[in-house]
């Protein structure tokens, strides 16, 4: 398996994933996908919306071998949260 060379800066990658999903994409899933990860190719805008980052990114590269793959979580600004969080109240 070959691997993938990021064909934009890291500045470039994050601007245009979020422009994508905001504009094109945001409207269309967020309603009762909350939670959910959507990847997004950042050339074609193309997507798909999984309950895993894997499974999202293994569907989307299906149709495109070469994706640009942006992730994002739907509902949230994150993706993953590191460390713990207290189930009681504060």
């Amino acid at each position: 398996m070959a691997v993938r060379q990021p064909r934009y800066s890291k500045e470039e990658f994050a601007r245009r994933g979020d422009e994508i999903y905001e504009s094109q994409i945001r409207q269309q899933i967020e309603e009762g996908n909350q939670g959910k990860i959507v990847a997004i190719d950042i050339e074609t805008g193309d997507f798909e919306v999984d309950q895993s980052e894997i499974a999202a990114c293994d569907h989307l590269e299906a149709r495109h071998p070469d994706a640009q793959i942006w992730i994002v979580r739907i509902g949230s600004r994150h993706v993953r949260r590191f460390g713990g969080r207290s189930l009681r109240p504060a």
